[in-house]
């Protein structure tokens, strides 16, 4: 089965994006974990979370993936912002508990001009702050595009950050298709190639997610710009590609495009009908 979703709000509740995902086909989703530019996060409401449980057990979905907010900056030239960074992190994940067993996606962040090795050693030392042995929850760095001074534009700089997590089976990636060709990696012409090289930096093991997107813009230019599947330079038939890939088919994809709830129906069904059992 393909295991593919879309992003969600979470405005309504868990049990309402379940319900949403089933009503376009979908058997997992992607949600931000609070407000995207930041703010506190909603109270759990357990009343919500064990509806949602039963639902997603019935129905047999694939892990669900919550998404940090994109103030989150965990290398931030400023303490007190990647403080605020950490304080986030901590809440987030203890409200995942509630959600065992699922993943949690944040951007790495940006240097904004200390440099690539400490932007890399403020992510690592957060992330040593934070995780604990206890959790059930699967963290994940997000391959990034290199737009400005981000911190995950190649696989050795997220190969950098992973390499000092202490509780380092508590981490991951999820790599985004728009991003990593927008870094200069050729998933067109090249997946295997792609693959091999992710592998021998990183380790295909770490692969636990993907955000399946196309892009507007050309091969390495760094611009971080999504576009509906097959509407982009990446095309209808290299996605199609990626998801029946053996090293890549039976992961679980969430869709980033722009789009409304119909149009998330629509691309499910077409990628479903080209998907390869």
């Amino acid at each position: 089965m393909l295991n593919i979703g879309c992003h969600l709000s979470k405005s309504k509740g868990y049990y309402h994006m379940g319900k949403e995902a089933l009503s376009i086909n979908a058997n997992t989703f992607q949600f931000f974990s609070r407000n995207p530019r930041g703010g506190n996060a909603k109270k759990m409401d357990e009343n919500d979370v064990a509806r949602y449980l039963e639902l997603v057990k019935v129905h047999d979905f694939a892990k669900i993936l919550a998404h940090a907010p994109y103030t989150m900056n965990a290398c931030s030239k400023d303490p007190g912002l990647r403080e605020f960074a950490r304080n986030m992190m901590v809440d987030d994940l203890k409200n995942m508990e509630y959600l065992p067993g699922n993943m949690y996606n944040f951007h790495p962040g940006s240097h904004v001009g200390q440099g690539q090795e400490a932007g890399i050693e403020f992510i690592s030392e957060m992330l040593n702050q934070v995780l604990v042995p206890e959790q059930n929850t699967m963290v994940l760095l997000e391959t990034m595009a290199g737009k400005g001074t981000e911190i995950g534009r190649n696989f050795e700089e997220i190969k950098s950050v992973l390499d000092n997590v202490e509780l380092s089976e508590k981490m991951g990636v999820c790599m985004d298709t728009c991003h990593v060709h927008d870094a200069g990696y050729d998933i067109v012409n090249d997946l295997d190639g792609v693959l091999d090289e992710f592998d021998t930096v990183i380790g295909l093991d770490k692969l636990q997610a993907v955000h399946l997107n196309d892009t507007l813009n050309d091969l390495a230019s760094h611009k971080d710009r999504h576009a509906g599947i097959g509407k982009g330079v990446i095309g209808f038939d290299a996605i199609v590609g990626i998801i029946n890939h053996p090293l890549l088919s039976k992961l679980p994809f969430y869709l980033e495009t722009p789009n409304g709830l119909e149009g998330y129906e629509e691309e499910i069904r077409l990628l479903r009908s080209v998907y390869k059992e």
